[in-house]
């Protein structure tokens, strides 16, 4: 089974022995970050740094004048966390070492651009807005990610991509001392807490029947009982319809319109996969997708393990199904069960891992990384 890993450029620039060391791991693929939204990062065995920040939503390469010129929404360049070329100089250190590389690209998360552009960003039911999460209904929004996927995406050096945040984002976010933890609990309350009202939402809920009024006002009222401590009660079925009409509708257009601009401008043979969610209402970084129809366009999808067996009947002669396994014991992974958990993903369905973090893995992450590649080979 072939494996992989997610990286951050930062990870290998500056570092001239992490290529060699990545590739005893026995990994094929690195899934290197080429648009990155804001992070704070630990570097172990960086012989310059320690701990990274990344301040903002930044694009690890010097993006396109022309493509961006005279446009409102555009990428930032990365600061001194990843200057200059960061993506490229870390491509061309890893193939180096035989490792084939894969961009990673993150989409609809930009807390700068919600910041600059309020206008772009989710408002929930309550009038609230989630500057980190562009709302993908807005023409402008689709625009712009749908550009910067193909951007990002082909970068020189990578051979194929994976999409994250390719979809509605929502409530859930890692926020800088996020305070959220007192909010409604459950999958049903975070999905209320996620549904849009900017107007393109409020459009689009009106040309599927619902009253967006009428519908805001039910989300409030249904997601009171979950402030009081239980569970979010149910939207009326005709509003719950015509919202979730709406938003898959838009999250299906928007997909196919990054899978098929990233197409275009990459050569033959590049591989598209999308970070992915089996539930189609779904929001976060692996967006919802309903599996019969995300296999049809996309070269595969990067899921968490337990996600596999809802991919795997839809699968086509050369679709991918990464399973994506954590390695990393501080962020609560169990390196000690990574080998049963990798078989477990096999059995299932599963094509290839996809490996998280090699680059945040302390070396005893590390050794049980390499202990279950070779175990499975």
């Amino acid at each position: 089974m072939r494996a992989g890993a997610f990286l951050y450029p930062w990870d290998v620039v500056g570092d001239p022995a992490a290529p060699g060391r990545l590739a005893t791991l026995g990994l094929d693929r690195i899934t290197l970050a080429a648009a990155y939204h804001s992070t704070r990062a630990v570097t172990p065995r960086h012989p310059r740094h320690r701990v990274v920040t990344a301040e903002y939503a930044a694009v690890l390469y010097p993006p396109d004048p022309a493509r961006w010129r005279g446009r409102a929404l555009a990428p930032y360049p990365a600061g001194d966390w990843a200057p200059g070329d960061a993506f490229g100089a870390a491509a061309e250190a890893l193939a180096g070492a035989a490792l084939e590389v894969h961009s990673w690209v993150v989409l609809a998360h930009n807390s700068r651009l919600g910041a600059e552009h309020p206008e772009t960003s989710v408002v929930n039911a309550h009038g609230d807005r989630y500057p980190w999460a562009p709302c993908i209904a807005q023409d402008a929004v689709r625009a712009f990610l749908v550009d910067l996927a193909a951007e990002a995406a082909v970068r020189p050096g990578a051979v194929g991509t994976e999409l994250e945040s390719c979809g509605w984002y929502g409530l859930a976010h890692l926020h800088a001392h996020d305070k959220t933890g007192g909010l409604p609990a459950g999958p049903d309350a975070q999905y209320l807490m996620s549904l849009c009202f900017c107007p393109a939402c409020r459009t689009g809920y009106g040309e599927r029947g619902a009253d967006p009024d009428e519908l805001a006002a039910a989300v409030r009222a249904a997601l009171e009982p979950a402030w009081r401590g239980g569970p979010a009660a149910p939207l009326p079925a005709p509003l719950a319809a015509a919202a979730l009409a709406h938003r898959l509708a838009t999250a299906r257009t928007f997909q196919e319109a990054a899978v098929t601009a990233v197409r275009a401008a990459a050569p033959p043979g590049f591989r598209v996969l999308l970070h992915a969610d089996p539930t189609p209402h779904h929001t976060g970084a692996d967006p919802g997708t309903d599996p019969s129809h995300v296999l049809t366009f996309a070269d595969g999808v990067v899921t968490p393990a337990s996600h596999i067996p809802a991919f795997a009947p839809h699968t086509r002669p050369g679709t991918t199904l990464a399973a994506n396994l954590p390695v990393v014991h501080a962020l609560g992974a169990t390196p000690h069960a990574l080998t049963a958990d990798a078989h477990r993903a096999a059995r299932q369905g599963a094509t290839e891992l996809s490996l998280y973090h090699a680059g945040l893995a302390s070396d005893t992450d590390l050794k049980a990384v390499r202990e279950t590649l070779a175990a499975l080979r």
